[in-house]
This record gives C-alpha cells, sequence and structure tokens, in this order.
C-alpha cells in the first residue's frame, strides 16, 4: 500500500516542516513458520550511496541502533557492515556487494545510486542466498525482497507545489535533481514538473531545461547552484531541492533571504538554521533513521523467521 502525506503547521522560525510518509514496495506475504532460532552471530552489510550525505548517516544510526534492540530482543548478535563509498559512485555499490555475497553474510540492505549498474549484483547476492532489501532508491528489475522509502512522486509533487505557495504562484523555477541516474530522483523531477505544469504564471528555467544535476555531495550541490545562478542572473526566482544535499554545509545560498524563495528534501538538524533565517521557506522531511531502522528489522525477519513482509504501515516521522 502506497501512502504519503505532510506535517504542517508547527511553525519553526517563519517556515514549517512537512514529512513524507514512508512506504513498502512489492513485498511478499509472510512465510508460514514456527521455527525459532538458537543463539547464533547475524552479520548484515548496509551500501548506502554515500558517507558524505547527511541522510544515509542518519540511516546508519538507525540500522546501527536496530542491531542492538533486535539483539537483545532474540538474544542473538547481529552486527551492521558499513561498505558505503565515501562519494557516490554506482560500481563500487556494485563491488560491495558482490564482496558481501562472497564473504556470506547474512543480509544486505542497499540504496541504489544506479538501479542497472547493481541489480546484477544483487540478483547474484540473492543467488547465493543472501536475502537484500532496497531503502530510499530502488532497483525495481532485481530479486530484491522489498524496496522501502519514499513515495518519491508525492515527494516531488510536494516540494513544487509548496513552491509555487511561497513563490505567490507566478515567476521562474529552477529544479536541483543530484543524480540523474538515480530511480528515486528521476521519480521526484518527473513529479515536480508536472505540478510546475499546473501554475500558468509558473514556468522551468530556460524554457524547460532548468534542471541541474550534480554529484550528491554538498560541496558539488552548492557548485551547482551557485553556477545557475551565476548563468542565469535575475532569471532565477525559486528553487525545487529535491534532496537537501547544498543545505548540509554553511553559507551556501548566497543571496538575501527571502529573495529567491527555496523548497528543499530533507529537515536533517545541519538545514534547519536556513529555515530559521528566512533562505528556505520550508522543508520536506524523509526519515531517513527508518530508511536504516526498518531495513534491518525486515532483514532480521527474514534471516530469522523466514518472514517476508506484506506491507508497512506509513509512519510521519
Amino acid at each position: 500500500m502506497i501512502r504519503a502525506g505532510k506535517i504542517t503547521g508547527a511553525a519553526l522560525a517563519q517556515g514549517f516542516v512537512a514529512a513524507i510518509m514512508l512506504i513498502a514496495l512489492s513485498c511478499s506475504k509472510p512465510a508460514e513458520t514456527t521455527s525459532t532460532a538458537a543463539k547464533r552471530q547475524i552479520r548484515i552489510g548496509m551500501v548506502a550511496k554515500s558517507e558524505s550525505n547527511d541522510v544515509f548517516q542518519a540511516a546508519k544510526t538507525g540500522a546501527f541502533d536496530a542491531a542492538k534492540e533486535l539483539s537483545d530482543k532474540y538474544n542473538v548478535d547481529i552486527s551492521i557492515d558499513w561498505r558505503t563509498p565515501t562519494d557516490e559512485d554506482a560500481s563500487k555499490q556494485a563491488e560491495a556487494i558482490s564482496a558481501l555475497a562472497d564473504e556470506k553474510v547474512d543480509g544486505i540492505t542497499v540504496s541504489c545510486s544506479d538501479a542497472q549498474t547493481l541489480t546484477g549484483a544483487i540478483n547474484d547476492a540473492v543467488d547465493k542466498g543472501v536475502p537484500v532489501v532496497c531503502f530510499d532508491s530502488d532497483a525495481p528489475q532485481s530479486k530484491r525482497i522489498c524496496d522501502y522509502g519514499t513515495d518519491d512522486a508525492e515527494c516531488g509533487r510536494i516540494i513544487m507545489s509548496e513552491l509555487a505557495k511561497a513563490m505567490g504562484d507566478k515567476g521562474t523555477v529552477a529544479i536541483l535533481a543530484g543524480n540523474e541516474s538515480a530511480p528515486n530522483l528521476q521519480l521526484r523531477v518527473k513529479a515536480a514538473r508536472e505540478e510546475l505544469a499546473k501554475h500558468p504564471n509558473m514556468q522551468e528555467l530556460n524554457n524547460g531545461n532548468g534542471v541541474f544535476y550534480h554529484q550528491e555531495t554538498p560541496e558539488k550541490a552548492v557548485e551547482a547552484v551557485n553556477a545557475a545562478m551565476t548563468a542565469n542572473p535575475g532569471k532565477i526566482d525559486g528553487w525545487a531541492f529535491i534532496g537537501g544535499w547544498p543545505l548540509f554545509t554553511v553559507n551556501a545560498l548566497n543571496w538575501p533571504p527571502g529573495t529567491v524563495k527555496v523548497v528543499s528534501c530533507d529537515a536533517l538538524p545541519k538545514q534547519l538554521d536556513y529555515l530559521r533565517d528566512g533562505h528556505v521557506q520550508m522543508l520536506v522531511a524523509q526519515d531517513c533513521y527508518g530508511w536504516g531502522h526498518k531495513t534491518v528489522e525486515i532483514l532480521v525477519d527474514k534471516i530469522l523467521i523466514g518472514k517476508d513482509p506484506d506491507g508497512v504501515d506509513p509512519m510521519t516521522g
């Protein structure tokens, strides 16, 4: 079941925070089994997109917390083997998955920088008996158990809809889009553009060529924003950040607060200063912590009792 929603109304300085609810996709029905597990060692590999992105550090914290909680619950020893590349690199992710499978870990959770690049590695791992769950960014044609993450189409729609409100429903918009190959970001950009088309007095920069892709690090995101602003002086009235990358660093937005409207995905601590000082009008939050926590829960259920998820209730984070 796919649902999405947002939280508004809780004032934070002069902005608001919206929350996108989480989903689970393409999950099988639970296996019927009553077997119990003796105390054992369980190792779960975790391969996020990049260490340099704060959303994945939050997911990492969630995974480690889940490992501790479930170790106590089931009287087992669960460890997380973090194999995330320093910066985004789908080939390094594939290598990490292959290495983890060869080491016979008990399960793998992965956020896919490029679904096509990772599908083969995921399938090979599953064929070797290692269950795989995706989070945040899916490989839908792979043999993974399920994907757990944000409703990306709703996320993109909400970001653009709220930006339209902040801009008074008129003006020129640019979209900051991250990795062009990432399936989740492709969905967000598509939905944002579809929402923009519903606002006749708004338009995308450069006659529909106003989407700016970049490597998903704060520094590269800031470079992309600054380059767009320099190349288009006075032409950009608002930014839709479909990922919060620039806001994970300081002094990223080089214009007086409020002169260019910004609505951004994510609402992690580093981003809140931009909301407070008026550079950002709204943050649309994902439960990044839950990406790690819930996927470890799913894998432990699969490993210990053979249970596949058949759906996940929405959470508001």
